[in-house]
């Protein structure tokens, strides 16, 4: 699968492989969350689009956004695990300070900054950033963000408001990259590591079965997420043990997984009863199968979809603040008189708002702080061009 000499750990980012196809499927997914979040406040069905846009259409775009979330998982682990195999070679010979250094450069300066924000608007009385629940409060919400159980903390005390509820898919991420090295490390046996891996992703519709009296636990449990993410790692597994499969192959299964991710946005509604809960383990391999097929796509990319590239590149920054954006969005539709007709043209606004703060997040604050937090963690200089690596 791999090379007998061990790459250079700090080598510089550009030499390290760089997936357009995939940047774009990972800003449609933060797209897709966007869109969910502005049509729960201003329905799409009943704008003016729905005069000329079939209400399946619509819904598509509105209600995938949790779908979207474990999209995201599949992409996260295939992009940190191929990167992980480029820097060192195999998966046993992860170098644990550096991996974790470069995930706490990452994750941490926005995770701090959207946390102060967000204290502050609380202890301000600020609309839509209370935390009002019973059996809720700031200092245990941070407690929870930060020990990496704030979807645990949502399943056993109800909904936190929505710019902390977002931090859920982030502890189960997180919780999972805190333990993939050392399994990585302990097993050492590929194959090992691939059925353990096979496991996981088969363990997704048993472990929602088995939640059947708490419905936020049941969207947010780590099982599932974990496995999701399990499912991309598998994928760069497979990239790397095959790196020059037939162009048939691959095609077909691009084809399988965007036809089978477009079945599940277009007809869930159909699929649902078939399915139940094996829907997500069918979302999860449908989109790790796009995943592999997109890692072997040749050129730069779709002419036209830069923008949404842009958007997969900062999609962490856009996650953790688009939620500023959509409650300022629907205040001001709210102050413009609701018109519910005319809702669809908030859209735009909202969407390059998002887009724009993210990059400007991105740009000026998380990546310097990435490689700054970075280059102090792991100890050691770090070439300016090798951090920060935009992961998941």
């Amino acid at each position: 699968m791999v090379s007998s000499t061990m790459p250079d750990p700090m080598r510089s980012e550009t030499a390290l492989p760089r997936y357009a196809g995939i940047d774009a499927l990972r800003g449609l997914s933060i797209l897709l969350v966007v869109l969910h979040h502005l049509a729960l406040r201003i329905p799409l069905k009943k704008t003016a689009l729905a005069d000329i846009v079939p209400g399946r259409v619509l819904g598509a775009l509105s209600y995938n956004g949790y779908e979207a979330v474990f999209v995201f998982f599949v992409i996260s682990g295939f992009l940190i695990a191929n990167h992980s195999l480029a820097r060192w070679g195999s998966l046993a010979n992860i170098d644990l300070r550096a991996f974790y250094a470069r995930r706490a450069g990452r994750i941490l300066p926005c995770l701090l900054l959207l946390l102060a924000v967000l204290a502050l608007l609380h202890l301000a009385g600020a609309a839509d950033y209370v935390i009002h629940q019973p059996g809720q409060s700031l200092p245990r919400a941070l407690v929870a963000a930060l020990g990496l159980h704030l979807n645990w903390y949502e399943g056993a005390t109800g909904y936190l408001p929505g710019s902390w509820d977002v931090l859920w898919s982030l502890s189960i991420e997180e919780t999972f990259y805190l333990g993939f090295p050392l399994v990585c490390m302990s097993v050492r046996s590929r194959a090992l590591l691939a059925m353990a891996l096979v496991a996981l992703v088969c363990s997704i519709p048993f472990a929602l079965m088995a939640i059947t009296d708490n419905e936020i636990w049941k969207e947010k449990a780590y099982l599932p997420g974990m496995g999701a993410i399990a499912a991309g790692v598998l994928a760069a597994l497979a990239t790397r043990r095959w790196p020059q499969p037939p162009r048939a192959l691959v095609a077909a299964v691009g084809v399988f997984g965007a036809g089978g991710l477009l079945a599940l946005m277009f007809a869930m509604r159909e699929l649902w009863p078939l399915l139940h809960d094996f829907v997500m383990f069918w979302l999860v391999a449908c989109a790790a199968c796009l995943v592999y097929a997109l890692a072997h796509a040749r050129g730069s990319g779709v002419c036209g979809l830069a923008w949404l590239r842009s958007m997969g590149r900062y999609s962490y920054e856009i996650y953790l603040g688009h939620m500023f954006v959509v409650f300022a969005i629907v205040a001001a539709f709210k102050a413009a008189g609701s018109d519910l007709r005319s809702g669809w043209l908030w859209y735009v606004p909202a969407v390059l708002t998002c887009w724009a703060l993210g990059a400007l997040v991105g740009r000026f604050y998380s990546d310097p702080c990435a490689r700054a937090l970075t280059q102090r963690l792991a100890r050691k200089a770090v070439p300016d061009a090798a951090i920060p690596q935009r992961l998941a």
